[in-house]
């Protein structure tokens, strides 16, 4: 029988633990309060990882109390942090410093070249979504946009599914090939509402479509410029600059904002996911960096 391979200890993610008193003083000035912190490594100042919370000192520490981030320990020789006043602040910085720095430690919030969504032809058309990339549309202020997936087969999967939970017909979302005059292969299985052969109507298969997106449906920007959307934190203000979903940076007063100003060169779902529902749900005050007062 073959040996397993002995992986080298240095790759061990728990391999020689110990708490990192290297790095103890260096976190005494952490504050209790939002922001994001970055592990720094020696070579060429590289970050290892970026990380966000709303409380930096607590975060912080839970690191250097965890065995099984002690490869990453061991090779950081400084913590940076940087201050924000508030959650949703915090988020969107650790976002835009990841795509930028692509730190060694950090998996998600990648910058996918492949975002699609499912888009539905306007109604009164047979609803046959077609698979749409933010390379060739701009996602932003494209209507009837359903779901953000970063890659083609994320989002069969994801249609797949919703017609699984729904008795939709594969056939008929062109997930699959229907042969003349026969039901597809899921609706023998009384897993498809019979659309396909006639069991249901069209009708009632794209209404039950429809209502399957409407959790996922896409919202388009709602203003005709850019945003300021105020975040407090005891006493302190920030003001992020966003226009069609995308941050375009903070500041510190609404003069500094406007300065701020510049069109998105594209739409990033990692924004959108973070502002959708503070900028559509009223919880936070926006401001209207246009010429015009929000409506």
């Amino acid at each position: 029988m073959r040996r397993a391979r002995k992986q080298h200890p240095e790759f061990e993610p728990t391999a020689l633990y110990a708490y990192p008193q290297h790095l103890r003083d260096g976190i005494a000035h952490l504050p209790q309060a939002p922001g994001v912190y970055i592990f720094h490594g020696q070579d060429g100042d590289l970050p290892l990882y970026i990380g966000k919370s709303v409380n930096l000192r607590h975060r912080v520490l839970s690191h250097l109390r965890n065995a099984e981030e002690a490869r990453m320990l061991r090779q950081t020789v400084r913590i940076e942090h940087i201050r924000t006043c508030g959650e949703i602040g915090a988020l969107l910085l650790e976002a835009r410093l990841i795509k930028q720095m692509h730190p060694l430690f950090n998996q998600k919030l990648r910058r996918s070249k492949q975002l699609c969504a499912w888009q539905l032809p306007p109604e009164g058309e047979p609803q046959v979504p077609q698979l749409v990339f933010s390379k060739d549309i701009h996602f932003a202020h494209t209507p009837r946009l359903y779901g953000l997936y970063s890659s083609r087969h994320a989002a069969v999967q994801a249609l797949q599914s919703l017609a699984d939970q729904h008795k939709l017909c594969y056939g008929l979302l062109q997930l699959e090939r229907l042969a003349p005059a026969k039901p597809c292969f899921r609706a023998l299985l009384q897993h498809c509402g019979g659309a396909c052969c006639g069991k249901e109507s069209r009708t009632a298969h794209d209404a039950r479509l429809l209502q399957a997106l409407q959790a996922i449906q896409v919202s388009c920007w709602p203003y005709p410029g850019a945003v300021g959307l105020v975040e407090s934190w005891e006493g302190q203000e920030q003001i992020h600059v966003i226009h069609q979903w995308c941050y375009l940076g903070s500041a510190d007063t609404e003069a500094q904002a406007r300065t701020l100003q510049q069109q998105a060169t594209g739409f990033d779902a990692d924004g959108y996911k973070i502002l959708c529902k503070p900028v559509l749900g009223g919880t936070h005050p926006l401001i209207a960096l246009w010429n015009k007062e929000l409506a």
